[in-house]
C-alpha cells in the first residue's frame, strides 16, 4: 500500500513545478499519444530520455518513481502469462509437451510492459508537480468548449482532483485499519480461503465506512463554505501562460512529430531476442 505514489503532490522548486497545469496535461496527452504510436523499440528509447529528463528537472528522487512500478509487477506477470497461452507466433522457444512458448509472446509482453512503465511515470510526473487544486483549474479551463454541449466542466474536474487528492488518504486509512485488525489477531498473509476472505471483508468494511465518513464531512465543508454546484465562481488565483509553458508544449509536440517520423519510415531497432 505504501508503494503507490499517484496522487502525491511533492513541494519542490523546478522547472515543471512552475509550469502552467494546462500546460502539463497538454503535454501530458501528447506524450500519450505518442506513447502508443507503433513506432518501436527506438522511439520508446528516446521517449524514456525524455522522461529522465522531465524527473530530473522535477528534482524527483528515483525511489519515488520506482515505488510506483511495484503494484504493477503482478499485473505483468499475469500479462506474460496470458501472451505465453495464447499468442502462437514467432521462434519457437520452449516446449514441453503441449506448453510450448514463442518469441512473439515474450515480445509483445515486452511492448505491453514499457508502454505501462512509460504511462506510470508519466502520470506520477504529474501528479507529483501539480497541486490538486491547479490541476482542477486547469482541466476545468481545457474542458470549457464542452460548456457548450452542456456539460458540467467544473464538476468533473472537481471529481477528479478530489478523487486524485484523496488516493493517498485512502491508503493510509488502509494501513491504519489493517494495523489494528492484525492488532486483533487478524492474519492477512496466511490461512485457508476462507480465513483470507473473511480477512480481506474486515478490512472492506471499516474501510467503506471510514470513506463514506470523509466523503460527508467534505461535502458539510464545501457547503459550510458555500459552494453550490453549477453556480458562477470567481477566481482568486487566475492562470497565465508563460515562456516556460510554451517551451514544453513545443518540445513534446516536436517529440510526437521525431515519433510519428520513425513510425513512417519504419526506423527500428530489433531486440537481440
Amino acid at each position: 500500500m505504501n508503494n503507490l505514489v499517484l496522487g502525491k503532490y511533492i513541494p519542490l522548486d523546478s522547472f515543471l513545478h512552475r509550469c502552467d497545469p494546462r500546460a502539463k496535461l497538454i503535454a501530458m496527452f501528447i506524450l500519450l499519444v505518442a506513447i502508443f504510436i507503433p513506432a518501436g523499440w527506438l522511439a520508446y528509447l528516446i521517449l524514456a530520455i525524455f522522461l529522465c529528463i522531465a524527473l530530473l528537472s522535477a528534482k524527483l528522487k528515483p525511489n519515488f518513481i520506482i515505488k510506483s512500478f511495484k503494484p504493477m509487477i503482478w499485473m505483468m506477470l499475469f500479462l506474460l502469462v496470458v501472451n505465453i497461452l495464447s499468442v502462437k507466433e514467432g521462434d519457437l522457444w520452449l516446449s514441453i509437451g503441449s506448453f510450448t512458448i514463442y518469441s512473439k509472446a515474450v515480445t509483445n509482453t515486452l511492448y505491453i510492459v514499457v508502454r505501462l512503465l512509460l504511462m506510470i511515470i508519466l502520470t506520477t510526473l504529474l501528479t507529483a508537480t501539480t497541486k490538486p487544486l491547479d490541476m482542477t483549474l486547469g482541466l476545468e479551463y481545457l474542458m470549457k468548449p464542452l460548456q457548450k454541449l452542456k456539460v458540467p466542466t467544473h464538476e468533473i474536474a472537481m471529481m477528479i482532483s478530489i478523487a486524485l487528492r484523496f488516493i493517498p488518504t485512502i491508503l493510509e486509512e488502509t494501513m491504519r485499519i489493517m494495523n489494528a485488525q492484525k492488532s486483533r489477531g487478524v492474519d492477512f498473509e496466511e490461512g485457508s480461503i476462507k480465513e483470507k476472505i473473511t480477512a480481506i471483508l474486515s478490512l472492506i468494511v471499516p474501510l467503506f465506512t471510514v470513506a463514506f465518513q470523509r466523503a460527508d464531512d467534505l461535502a458539510d465543508a464545501m457547503e459550510a463554505r458555500a459552494y453550490v454546484p453549477g453556480a458562477e465562481r470567481t477566481r482568486y488565483k487566475k492562470l497565465k501562460f508563460a515562456s516556460r509553458d510554451y517551451i514544453l508544449i513545443t518540445l513534446c509536440i516536436l517529440l510526437l512529430a521525431g515519433i510519428i517520423v520513425l513510425w513512417k519510415l519504419d526506423i527500428n531497432v530489433n531486440l537481440p531476442i
